[in-house]
């Protein structure tokens, strides 16, 4: 499949509690090679750099030019169709693998397998002006292992008209989003929309974060071992119950269609729907972050961010990582057109993100706000393992009314062995 960017929020906060990929257009073919570099590039063995491929039309010439900008040696880019995450992790294991790559981590047994290089030099005196969830799970033993790229994020759009004129105020906790989406269902139009499969696989983690929780500790600990995860879940299973979500659409959450077309007054999606949705419904939207929960509770929004590192193996470290310095920290006006102009996402600078007149107003700035002070990421230590556990678990309590204190019980058995499991390895 051709993987558009949300693909990197999908693999860092969905997948991270068990959710699938998102993945849109169609595989055209293998297309590689293409050069950077530019007349002033050294004359010397020059830089390999992959990136899977993305749907977004003019990503991939994007990359290509700024590549060719770069003068102090040659860049080769390859752009990687299929599955890419299995391709870099093969190519990590031979001689002949990329110099620099795109990478939805690095995850820990890439770090602990040395297969990466630490790029905490590059940070030197910008490290603070890096969106901190996003770069917290590529953070391991305070060094930093990858550079994040752009910034992508899960919101909830509502509908204003149609809130007004049920009387209905946007949702700031968990039950008033449980109360108006029952009140915004009638026979045409459902009240909420969180995925054809009632949420579980859309929302993942979130609404534990919604809960003050989180799906591990700073400590490396379970983080939902409390009765508000059970809570939390259990009211996710009354909006299924209440017959107030939209299930069938004819496209899923990530797609913003049944939201323009009023199938639902509300739907959890993401921040690359929003130009769709403006572009229809002009002034007629908000968006939220996931409604916080409990006293101890604070909203919440996912993110997620593929980053640039440099291989381990690679005999020209020293030129990868001025490279990668030079593009993403450096390059202000290639880390903007990136972000912005091939999709909808944010830099991962938040000066940048605050600069930038697209993310300057309406629901746009909102969305920055939102993944600044709200935002969450996969932590480094969540092992899929851990996370299919919590999908299945969140599944059967969302489908099929299973008691959520029984099904996260189970869940916390299987994410306690799994964290015991990899800190161990680690000692």
């Amino acid at each position: 499949m051709s993987i558009s960017r949300r693909t990197l929020l999908a693999a860092g906060t969905a997948l991270a509690a068990g959710g699938a990929l998102t993945a849109c257009g169609s595989n055209t073919g293998r297309e590689e090679g293409g050069s950077g570099g530019g007349g002033d590039a050294s004359g010397g063995p020059g830089i390999t750099q992959w990136y899977h491929q993305y749907g977004e039309p003019g990503t991939e010439q994007a990359v290509r030019r700024y590549a060719a900008a770069y003068r102090k040696t040659e860049v080769t880019v390859q752009w990687r169709p299929g599955n890419y995450d299995q391709q870099t992790a093969a190519a990590l294991l031979t001689a002949d693998g990329p110099d620099v790559f795109e990478v939805n981590g690095p995850t820990l047994d890439q770090i602990r397998g040395g297969q990466v290089v630490d790029l905490t030099d590059l940070f030197e005196g910008v490290r603070g002006d890096f969106n901190p969830a996003v770069l917290a799970p590529k953070t391991y033993e305070g060094k930093i292992w990858s550079v994040p790229q752009v910034v992508d994020t899960q919101l909830l759009f509502y509908r204003r008209s149609l809130l007004a004129a049920a009387g209905v105020r946007p949702p700031r906790t968990l039950d008033e989003l449980v109360d108006a989406a029952a009140a915004l269902t009638d026979e045409k139009t459902k009240g909420l929309f969180l995925g054809n499969d009632g949420g579980a696989g859309a929302v993942g983690g979130t609404p534990l974060y919604a809960a003050g929780l989180s799906l591990v500790t700073g400590d490396g600990k379970v983080g939902f071992d409390d009765p508000a995860a059970a809570r939390a879940l259990g009211k996710l299973r009354r909006l299924y119950a209440d017959k107030s979500l939209l299930l069938g659409a004819p496209t899923d959450w990530s797609d913003p269609s049944a939201f323009i077309q009023g199938l639902t007054a509300m739907q959890w999606s993401g921040l690359w729907a929003l130009p769709a949705v403006q572009k229809a419904l002009g002034d007629d939207f908000g968006v939220l972050p996931f409604p916080k929960d409990g006293s101890g509770g604070k909203p919440s929004v996912p993110v997620g961010a593929y980053g640039a590192a440099v291989n381990a193996r690679s005999k020209q470290q020293a030129a990868a990582k001025a490279y990668v310095k030079w593009l993403w920290i450096e390059q202000a006006q290639h880390q903007t057109d990136f972000a912005l102009s091939y999709g909808f996402h944010i830099p991962a600078r938040v000066s940048l993100a605050r600069k930038a007149d697209k993310l300057k107003q309406g629901a746009a700035a909102d969305a920055v706000r939102y993944a600044t002070e709200n935002a969450y990421a996969q932590p480094l230590l969540w092992t899929p393992a851990s996370a299919t556990a919590y999908q299945d678990a969140l599944s059967r309590i969302v489908k099929d009314g299973a008691n959520p204190e029984t099904e996260l019980r189970k869940v916390i058995r299987t994410a306690n062995a799994e964290l015991q499991r990899v800190q161990k390895k680690a000692s």
